[in-house]
């Protein structure tokens, strides 16, 4: 066996390797999620609304059609011009937001995304390392920023509070997890010096707790991390057409994942209005958002459950497995059909140039 053959043998075998692995990541977090399965009605008896499933659906398509267009301004703004055509920008943008969701779904705490971005953007040659490292973390950081604009006025309006006062404050706490850096960022961008009392009054109240180890050394990490963090927001914001266009798609990116849980009960005839599973949601987004589970598996059904209190015990399981479908199946599925775009791309243009 030749150098070439077993290049491409180990290629096979990874691609299958990584295909199998997306298939038992489904699998066990299925498993694991709807354990519950047998209290479920049988799929042939549900009655589903199907039309109400076309505007939770047209939600999900604007959403992640938003998020493609953020990383086009993005891109286009690092890029020297000309570098990419119209379809090439869209095709980049495209894979970045995807490859970045299923690395985020699959890892603890959604720590695969932006490495994975980052490298895929280095990959094409025309975006500095700098930029290509700037536009994952500025991506991140609005859309932190816009959830913080969405969330803090329903819960400051009482939307979710009269009911459910523990959800409130553990959302309130998640809040916290989702302010952290970009307070830190635009506390740099201000005051440095302030910013630095800040992150050492929180390590010393963790170090406390004995949850920080070494203080000066996690204060060190901290402060390295949150410089490197507005050096590189610094680099992409710097233009007032992507700061102000990144924002507002963001938030309106927000708004429409929140919007899917009402018309996915809807569907099933839950009796909930739509401000309701509204603030709900937001609500729940923001308590599970500190739990370190790849796609805040467990947590996330388990507090959902209050945003799909009203349906039937039967209709609860296709509720919650049909917005998971939208919220964390979906991108897991996706995966492996970017990657493999890829490698059927790589090997066209491999055979063009051989042809050459």
């Amino acid at each position: 066996m030749n150098k070439k053959t077993k290049k491409r043998l180990r290629k096979l075998i990874l691609t299958i390797l990584f295909i199998g692995i997306n298939a038992a990541v489904i699998i066990a977090t299925a498993v694991n999620e709807f354990s519950d399965s047998e209290n479920a009605t049988e799929l042939m008896r549900v009655k589903l609304d199907g039309w109400m499933l076309i505007p939770a659906a047209l939600c999900f398509t604007a959403m992640i059609t938003l998020e493609f267009a953020k990383y086009v301004l993005m891109i286009k703004s690092a890029a020297k011009p000309g570098s990419f055509t119209r379809r090439e920008v869209w095709k980049l943008a495209s894979r970045v937001v995807l490859i970045g969701r299923y690395y985020d779904k699959v890892t603890p705490a959604a720590v695969g995304g932006q490495p994975a971005q980052i490298l895929q953007m280095r990959k094409t040659g025309k975006i500095s390392n700098g930029m290509a490292t700037a536009i994952p973390i500025f991506s991140m950081i609005s859309g932190q920023m816009a959830f913080l604009l969405v969330a803090i006025p329903c819960f400051l309006l009482g939307g979710v509070g009269n009911t459910h006062p523990a959800l409130l404050a553990t959302a309130w706490f998640g809040l916290l997890f989702y302010a952290f850096w970009p307070i830190m960022v635009l506390g740099t961008s201000i005051s440095p010096k302030f910013t630095a009392w800040v992150i050492n009054l929180v390590v010393r109240t963790l170090a406390r707790f004995k949850i920080v180890k070494n203080r000066d050394e996690a204060v060190a990490k901290v402060e390295e991390e949150v410089h490197a963090y507005t050096k590189n927001v610094r680099l992409v914001a710097k233009s007032p057409i992507v700061l102000g266009g990144t924002l507002l798609m963001s938030l309106a990116s927000n708004f429409l994942i929140a919007c899917i849980p009402y018309f996915v009960l809807s569907a099933f005839g839950g009796s909930i209005n739509f401000w309701d599973a509204y603030f709900l949601t937001i609500a729940v987004q923001a308590a599970v958002y500190f739990i370190p589970t790849p796609g805040n598996s467990g947590a996330a059904e388990g507090t959902f459950y209050i945003v799909f209190s009203s349906l039937s015990t039967g209709y609860v399981f296709w509720a919650m497995m049909l917005w998971r479908f939208f919220e964390y199946y979906i991108y897991i599925l996706l995966g492996p059909f970017i990657y493999l775009s890829m490698h059927l791309e790589k090997k066209r243009k491999e055979r063009d140039d051989h042809k050459k």
